[in-house]
């Protein structure tokens, strides 16, 4: 008699094992997520008798994107060999029981990421049959020593790719400070978002088909979510408002993490989110980042140029009294990018390292971009011609400021020239703790040492004829005629600092100490103003103004203080209040209030909880209380607001 052609019977795809030795046991072990250069493996079972060689085979097939394609690479046949080929997909089995074969499957290094169908054709006794196997999921792999984005340390990997929890520095170079921001890459249901968002990328290409092809490239995917994040799209991600105008949306402060955002966008039909700023859409790009697998972080540049016609200067005007008046340039206080871990093999590069991406559109001549990704070290060394609009995070970094004195419509006066204020403080989160890193050197040279970049008009002269074709802005060397002198070119040195910090409710008092470096007396005029400025450099109201003459003798040095009284601030005519219920009580001046938090934790692992509170007379107070979930936990965790590190102070 002939013998009977093998039967297939159950399939375990033995996912806790896989996600756990893949580093994917985050997501949940109900799915196949595995990284690539990686192998995993699976169980078949036969129904009607065990495996025999000489009469049975196995082949797999294995496709991604929308129309597979064995010449772009989304689509690869190949057979259950005897050994493992880590140069291609490839498979091996060897026997596990009787009528159980345990089968080991390898995604090569070049494979790409996403969502995959899994086949297998079973050949026994001259009849073929199909049994599709399912899907599974592919990321990149910081842990595969051959992959793109490896990134040889350990802690490093934890901190970049695994954390979900992360720290956002924002406020000024002389007073940072930090609020959390929860990633949440492993939240359920982030992983289809962020494959959602490839694939409304597609676009980015016009062409889907070369784009699924693509991805298996680190620098393509990086780019198609760059402009994904914040781009023209009518796909992004997130909205910048208009004219710091949140009436149609959220204000950015509001979002303590990336979920909410990614989920709302993904539920409104990938339709904007309203609204975000540059620390919401470089989160919100880390997490997509890190749940692809590339190693990733926020970075926080203090001072940076936005909509500038000069990229290397940025103008500023004021008045008479000291008021600053709004012009086509600004200056942000703070301004956030992501940084991701990757080897350019573009540019030849072997080793992974920094490279700067920033989701925020900047608006530029030929319209608004978003740069990156741009190797951190080019910038640093001035390579400004390598790729992707590197000039423009570079002028963020080294431009200057030139401040007029606006006299009417046309006419202004230069009042000073300073080459220091952008670039400072660029800070991150410290590998393991909640502390603030300065990495100001990996993105410029120490003031005094002998590499300091000082561009010549020779190199500026190659910057233009290198990208002059290429319809780029051109940066235009600032001439030595527009320096205007400082204060002590005319013999007067000023320094001016806070006597304390300022606490809502209390008087603001300043100290400025003013000495007379000359030989001669000088009677001096000052104007002094304070006015509310927002973030991305737009001047508000000027709240508080003063007029003081100082007269100082030869090389004389005077202390003087001023100080804003809050209760001028003040309503000065009768106000009429209706309140129509009020029940919570008045906390008063230093002192505190607490309430009790439950919740059953359903993961285990360190994890934070974010607290949000805000009120008519300030805006959002954000803290954090870090905890550690066991795994045999079945007791509600219990918070109370004493435990909270607040990072904002009242």
């Amino acid at each position: 008699s002939f013998p009977a052609a093998i039967a297939t019977g159950d399939v375990d795809l033995n996912c806790p094992h896989n996600c756990n030795n893949h580093n994917t046991h985050f997501f949940g072990t109900d799915k196949q997520i595995v990284r690539r250069g990686q192998a995993f493996n699976f169980y078949v079972n036969f129904q009607n008798r065990e495996w025999d060689d000489s009469r049975d085979t196995i082949s797999f097939t294995v496709e991604t994107g929308l129309r597979p394609c064995e010449s772009n690479g989304t689509k690869c046949n190949f057979s259950l060999g005897k050994c493992i080929d880590h140069s291609c997909w490839s498979a091996c089995y060897k026997p596990h029981q009787k009528r159980c074969m345990n089968i080991t499957l390898f995604p090569p290094t070049n494979a790409c990421i996403g969502r995959h169908i899994l086949n297998m054709h079973v050949t026994s006794c001259n009849r073929t049959y199909d049994r599709c196997l399912g899907d599974f999921y592919i990321l990149f792999n910081p842990w595969c020593a051959d992959d793109a984005v490896y990134m040889y340390n350990e802690a490093h990997r934890k901190e970049y790719v695994l954390n979900e929890q992360g720290m956002l520095y924002e406020g000024v170079h002389k007073h940072i400070t930090s609020r959390p921001w929860h990633f949440g890459q492993f939240e359920d249901g982030i992983l289809d978002i962020c494959l959602k968002l490839l694939d409304m990328g597609a676009n980015y290409h016009h062409d889907s088909d070369r784009e699924s092809s693509w991805r298996n490239d680190p620098v393509h995917v990086s780019m198609v979510v760059n402009h994904m994040i914040c781009g023209h799209s009518s796909n992004s991600i997130m909205k910048l408002p208009q004219n710091n105008d949140y009436l149609q949306g959220a204000k950015p402060l509001s979002w303590n993490g990336s979920v909410p955002i990614l989920q709302q966008w993904y539920k409104g039909r990938c339709r904007p989110v309203r609204y975000g700023d540059s620390a919401s859409l470089a989160s919100v790009m880390c997490t997509v980042m890190r749940c692809l697998g590339i190693p990733s972080r926020v970075v926080t540049n203090f001072y940076s140029p936005q909509r500038a016609e000069n990229p290397l200067v940025v103008n500023e005007l004021f008045d008479c009294t000291g008021k600053t008046l709004r012009g086509k340039d600004s200056l942000w206080s703070y301004h956030c990018w992501n940084e991701s871990w990757m080897a350019r093999r573009d540019l030849n590069q072997c080793c992974g390292d920094w490279q700067c991406l920033a989701p925020t559109p900047l608006e530029t001549g030929r319209g608004s971009i978003c740069c990156g990704p741009t190797w951190v070290r080019s910038i640093k060394d001035g390579d400004l011609d390598l790729d992707y609009d590197g000039h423009h995070i570079f002028s963020r970094l080294n431009a200057s400021c030139v401040g007029w004195l606006s006299q009417g419509s046309v006419s202004k006066t230069k009042l000073y020239y300073d080459t220091w204020p952008c670039g400072q403080y660029i800070s991150t989160k410290c590998i393991g703790s909640d502390l603030r890193e300065d990495i100001t050197r990996a993105y410029k040279y120490e003031l005094g040492m002998d590499q300091r970049l000082y561009l010549d008009s020779q190199e500026f002269e190659m910057l233009i004829i290198r990208n002059i074709n290429k319809h780029i802005l051109l940066i235009v060397k600032v001439p030595t005629s527009l320096r205007s002198p400082f204060l002590s070119d005319a013999g007067i040195a000023m320094r001016l600092k806070m006597a304390n910090c300022p606490v809502y409710g209390q008087d603001v008092c300043l100290q400025w100490v003013l000495e007379n470096l000359r030989k001669e007396p000088k009677n001096l005029n000052f104007n002094l103003c304070a006015q509310v400025m927002t973030c991305n450099g737009c001047p508000l109201d000027q709240f508080w103004k003063d007029n003081m003459n100082v007269i100082l003798g030869p090389r004389e040095g005077k202390k003087y203080w001023s100080c804003i009284i809050h209760s001028s601030m003040y309503v000065t005519k009768n106000i009429f209040l209706s309140i129509s219920s009020f029940s919570l009580g008045t906390l008063a001046a230093n002192h505190q209030a607490r309430t009790i938090v439950e919740f059953t934790p359903y993961r285990e692992g360190c994890h934070r909880l974010l607290a949000n509170f805000r009120c008519h007379k300030f805006g959002y107070c954000k803290g954090y209380a870090n905890a550690v979930v066991c795994a045999v936990c079945t007791a509600h965790l219990v918070v109370s607001p004493a435990e909270l590190h607040c990072s904002h102070q009242i």
